[in-house]
């Protein structure tokens, strides 16, 4: 009896460990990709992935990069006029002629709906001053992102170099980055665009070439790709509720279904706990700050499954105030930081400001309204 008591306590605590142990989207989730990853925009948080870490040729996925370099130019609504070179890329193309004018945010537009390769050369030139120069700047800014195991040779993604990789996670960081930009969001979720052509009489028509936006209600937007060797590479982006969610996939024969199944399970499976709220903090129990006011300016969202919302806790780290903070004239100062943990792990921060808030005091006039006040307030509610 002894015995079968023992067993009974071992497997309710093997069983309370497990329920504990914080949870990815379902491992058993079959995706055709040789590899993927879906990430939780706001936190990037990794809700799923396979060979994530893997370096792959990208194909056009690649022009995810060249657009965001193209937006964060500020040059969108300039003119760029199209070389001879830019017209000879091989592969997808808008049917760009040589000397041709048009401005660099439809070049873009034919860029991430059409997948022009003519596009990508004549937006790196114009932009790096030659594709080699433009490429220099793709790493500058892949380095910037964190993107540690990517090359870029070209701004297409055409299999013309063989130092031009990336892998499933990388991707998915340089789409975190870029969904932060608005251009970037408007653009990448576009599904027709009409640009002038001013050599015939008719406008250029560019339906996107991304399926999902329209197969899939939550998508919002990203990126095809297909070359010989890289076979089929997509990126995507969805929204549901309060969540975004970002899907990549490399050498995928059946990438719009892969996407469709990370998302379906990520958007069932995890939830968006506000783990910290935004406004005032109560830390009065910190000796520096006794009766000051701290905040922080911003919630604190983090994805999260049902087993993990009360693994949650958060820790303040408050720096020692200089004098002057209390006397200066300027109202908010950086007092610290609050750090999120997810069952012992740090996983997010969010600066914690002080208000310098200079009291003012009550004149006769203010202590005579008060009263007002007050007398009138019990008329109307007494």
């Amino acid at each position: 009896m002894r015995m079968i008591r023992k067993l009974v306590v071992y497997f309710l605590m093997f069983t309370l460990f497990i329920i504990h142990i914080p949870q990815k989207v379902d491992a058993s989730l079959g995706v055709s990709a040789a590899s993927a990853v879906l990430i939780e925009q706001k936190s990037g948080r990794v809700l799923y992935e396979k060979e994530a870490h893997t370096k792959r040729r990208i194909a056009s996925i690649t022009k995810i990069m060249t657009a965001i370099l193209a937006i964060e130019s500020g040059k969108m609504n300039q003119t760029v006029k199209v070389s001879e070179n830019a017209t000879r890329a091989e592969g997808s193309s808008v049917y760009l002629k040589p000397g041709q004018k048009m401005k660099l945010e439809d070049l873009v537009y034919g860029l991430m709906l059409r997948s022009g390769n003519d596009t990508a050369v004549a937006i790196a030139e114009y932009i790096g001053g030659s594709v080699e120069g433009f490429a220099y700047l793709m790493n500058q800014k892949a380095k910037e992102i964190g993107m540690v195991n990517t090359h870029f040779a070209n701004p297409h993604g055409l299999d013309d170099h063989e130092n031009h990789y990336s892998t499933a996670y990388d991707m998915a960081l340089l789409t975190r980055y870029a969904m932060k930009n608005k251009t970037y969001q408007k653009i990448a979720g576009t599904k027709v665009h009409r640009a002038p052509n001013p050599n015939e009489d008719w406008d250029y028509k560019w339906n996107n070439k991304n399926r999902l936006l329209t197969k899939y209600k939550y998508c919002t937007g990203g990126k095809t790709g297909f070359t010989k060797r890289a076979k089929r590479t997509l990126v995507t982006t969805a929204t549901k509720g309060d969540m975004d969610l970002i899907a990549v996939t490399l050498n995928a024969p059946d990438d719009w279904n892969d996407h469709i199944s990370m998302y379906e399970s990520g958007f069932k499976n995890y939830d968006m706990a506000e783990v910290l709220s935004k406004g005032r903090l109560d830390l009065d129990k910190n000796k520096y700050y006794k009766k000051k006011q701290l905040y922080v300016k911003k919630s604190v969202l983090y994805p999260a499954t049902s087993e993990e919302m009360s693994l949650f806790s958060v820790k303040y780290k408050l720096n020692k105030p200089a004098k002057k903070w209390f006397q200066s004239n300027k109202s908010e100062h950086v007092a610290g930081k609050a750090i999120v943990y997810l069952d012992g792990r740090a996983v997010e921060e969010t600066p914690i400001f002080y208000q310098n808030v200079s009291e003012k005091k009550k004149g006769i006039f203010d202590f005579m309204k008060d009263i007002f006040l007050s007398i009138m307030g019990v008329k109307f509610n007494g």
